[in-house]
């Protein structure tokens, strides 16, 4: 039995959703002409109260398409320093928008109204425009971390009275949703976009949405172009990401149960530091003592559970809907013997 946490991207589609994506009628998307992926886009921008949405086929492109509409070349974003866009999309920034970085130090992968504030370039022929404010909920290595609900409306109000674009990395977005009760409409009323991974979580192969305005979805599709990210038949896997819309939102509860299981059970073991707050389905805690985070996933590799050191004295464990109650069961125990 194996057990894979390294990342809720190792999701498979169930076979309901294998027979959805058998049964897709499709067209050619580049000419707007497949009815699936028309009618996943009409859903997503209907679920956020957005006036259109786009089908990209990964989470990156979704959040790099939004960047380069928002920003022009030598202008600066603000975003948390570890944030998804910024240390995990190959430079993207640099190489597809021209813009950089302001990075801000949040607690778990979270920042502050007042941060923003400070972090804003002065109108300064010297300085780099400030233009865009990108947030990630969770925050990946905020260790699933939500935000605040007011701390969004606060960074909100912030960009209006500077004139900044707001954009939401929402990888991980309906796990917020799902763990807060937060409405999908309440975001769509304060973000100018929002990407929405469908190839995490929800389960499906691959897939992200994007959402906003109409005039910005369209400036999005030339974008999705230019980045080589238009698609033919691609309601084959868009009938993928409406399966997952209908019926794989609300059962993201069992996978933030199952993380909260296994701290649970870590928290009393003398070889883990300090685990992250458990608001999701993302586990990190620290390794000390006896095992370093490398060889304690190599222990964890012996009985066929596979998990990711991602620093010298840290792991991360992500469940999904690929980890049933068995699975925690076995992995359970095995800490126990440790």
């Amino acid at each position: 039995m194996r057990i894979e946490l390294r990342s809720d991207t190792f999701t498979r589609p169930t076979p309901a959703m294998l027979n959805a994506i058998m049964q897709a009628e499709v067209g050619d998307d580049v000419f707007q002409e497949d009815p699936t992926v028309n009618r996943l886009e009409a859903m997503a921008a209907r679920m956020f109260g957005k006036e259109a949405a786009l089908y990209c086929p990964s989470g990156t492109m979704s959040n790099q398409i939004a960047i380069k509409v928002h920003t022009q070349p030598g202008d600066e974003l603000i975003c948390e320093q570890q944030a998804h866009v910024y240390i995990y999309e190959g430079g993207g920034i640099a190489f597809n928008s021209g813009a950089q970085v302001k990075a801000i130090a949040g607690v778990n992968g979270r920042i502050k109204a007042e941060q923003v504030v400070t972090a804003i370039n002065p109108d300064d022929v010297h300085k780099a425009r400030t233009s865009l404010v990108c947030l990630e909920n969770t925050s990946n290595r905020g260790g699933g971390s939500c935000y605040d609900w007011n701390d969004i409306v606060a960074i909100s109000q912030v960009c209006t009275i500077n004139g900044l674009k707001y954009h939401l990395d929402g990888a991980r977005l309906f796990n917020a949703l799902v763990a807060t009760g937060q409405k999908p409409t309440a975001y769509g009323e304060v973000f100018d976009s929002i990407s929405i991974c469908l190839n995490k979580g929800l389960g499906c192969p691959m897939g992200s949405i994007l959402v906003g305005s109409a005039a910005f979805i369209k400036q999005a599709r030339r974008v999705r172009k230019v980045f080589g990210g238009g698609m033919r038949q691609a309601g084959f896997m868009a009938a993928s990401g409406i399966y997952a819309l209908e019926n794989n939102i609300e059962r993201l509860k069992e996978d933030h149960d199952h993380a909260k299981q296994i701290a649970a059970k870590l928290a009393g073991k003398d070889f883990v530091g300090e685990i992250m707050p458990v608001e999701t389905n993302i586990l990190i805690f620290g390794v000390k003592g006896r095992f370093t985070a490398a060889s304690l996933a190599d222990t964890l590799r012996h009985f066929d559970i596979h998990c990711m050191a991602i620093s010298p004295a840290q792991i991360r464990m992500v469940t999904h809907l690929d980890v049933n109650d068995e699975m925690v069961a076995k992995l359970l125990s095995v800490i126990d013997g440790l």
